[in-house]
């Protein structure tokens, strides 16, 4: 199997984004995280932690290998974020930041189901 021009060309901006990402959720955890503001999170709340950002960076750090299967966790845990949201606070969460961060999974994916196969080959008897 080879990646098509395109599917080059996605899986590049996905790692540049997940890049961005990884950056953003940085600033998040040393700005307040590390910085000890804030009050800690509940239990509960570690929940949605574990599955956002923890899982969403997981599943793009993967992707950086594996396309399909970082793409895959990184979309999974970002539904199962905001189904835990709705099921722990009745609603989902606001602003499309938690979107952004986990979207290069989308192109991780997208990159994936773009490979196309070479024609193989006849090899000439010796």
């Amino acid at each position: 199997m080879s990646k098509s021009p395109e599917s080059k060309a996605i899986i590049w901006v996905a790692r540049i984004w997940s890049l961005v990402s990884f950056g953003f959720v940085l600033l998040f955890l040393f700005g307040e995280g590390l910085n000890g503001h804030g009050a800690r999170p509940t239990q509960g709340e570690w929940i949605g932690l574990a599955l956002w950002p923890g899982g969403v960076v997981l599943g793009l750090a993967i992707a950086w290998f594996r396309a399909k299967l970082g793409g895959v966790i990184a979309i999974a845990s970002l539904i199962a974020f905001y189904l835990w949201s709705l099921w722990d606070r009745g609603r989902f969460p606001e602003g499309p930041y938690f979107v952004l961060v986990a979207a290069p999974g989308i192109l991780f994916l997208l990159s994936s189901f773009s490979t196309r196969l070479r024609p193989q080959q006849k090899m000439r008897p010796v």
